[in-house]
């Protein structure tokens, strides 16, 4: 089993930064991929980025490359997102996941992933 808890959401306005933050805990390995998702109201659930847990590999969407970044801190035991240059369509629930086997073709798949956190939600002012 594997527990993910999301912090770090709240309001933030166009071109600006913010910090979203994934602490994992439990059966975790090297292999293993932790990747962000978002859903937007009335949208379905988006790949953001993705990195496995040793830290050593990343996978991005297209949308976000630039100005998202996705890193592990592992004194933490945390994956982070860090959003810059913000935009309003930046604006959606952001979730963390974890899968088995960290891989550049299943990374941006929700199904893929067994483990879900609660999300925290950002939204961006225009």
């Amino acid at each position: 089993q594997v527990q993910l808890v999301e912090s770090g959401g709240g309001l933030a306005q166009a071109g600006g930064s913010l910090r979203l933050s994934c602490a994992a805990s439990g059966r975790i390995f090297s292999r293993n991929g932790l990747a962000w998702f978002r859903q937007a109201p009335g949208k379905e659930r988006q790949f953001v980025a993705g990195i496995r847990w040793s830290g050593d590999s990343t996978s991005y969407a297209d949308s976000v490359k630039g100005r998202l970044t996705i890193s592990r801190d592992k004194t933490k035991n945390t994956v982070d997102l860090q959003m810059n240059n913000m935009e309003y369509e930046d604006t959606a629930t952001y979730y963390c996941a974890a899968n088995l086997v960290f891989d550049q073709r299943t990374a941006p798949i929700a199904k893929a992933h067994a483990y879900w956190g609660q999300g925290t939600t950002v939204n961006v002012s225009a």
